[in-house]
């Protein structure tokens, strides 16, 4: 083996261990928010993210990345979303083609009753992933991935 197929195989081991983490931690939230407010964690995610925008809107290419969907998928979990009054799409004024999604005070409500619970499941599947030797590297290294914050 070359130094060049090691690389390759630490870069796809690194990739398993960190998919690996994802699954754990998804499964976990998955469970813990479709158990008590009917919530996926995508759906979460998008409540979440509309939730940050501080009275502003999103396109549904920004939901899109937020959310890692494609365009379409995005579309359908939009449509579920607002059929359940959790969020409302808005015709942008100046391109007719531009459509935001803004969070309704149905969806802050659903999104305020789903953070603790999201919180707990999150502290708990990081718990149990750091307790499994394979993955504890990668728990630890979490904290370190936030960006530094730039003086103002």
């Amino acid at each position: 083996m070359s130094i060049e197929d090691d690389a390759v195989e630490v870069r796809t081991q690194g990739w398993r261990t960190l998919a690996a983490l994802h699954g754990l931690v998804e499964t976990e939230l998955e469970r813990a928010l479709q158990a008590a407010v009917l919530l996926s964690a995508v759906e979460y995610t998008v409540l979440d993210a509309l939730s940050r925008q501080q009275g502003w809107h999103m396109r549904m290419q920004q939901l899109a990345r937020a959310t890692a969907l494609s365009p379409s998928a995005t579309t359908r979990l939009v449509n579920r979303l607002e059929d359940r009054n959790l969020l409302t799409r808005i015709l942008c004024a100046d391109d007719r083609r531009g459509i935001y999604t803004e969070l309704t005070a149905q969806g802050a409500d659903l999104l305020a009753q789903a953070q603790p619970i999201y919180n707990e499941a999150l502290e708990r599947a990081l718990s149990d992933a750091s307790a499994l030797p394979e993955l504890a590297p990668l728990v630890d290294a979490l904290p370190g991935l936030l960006p530094t914050p730039q003086p103002a």
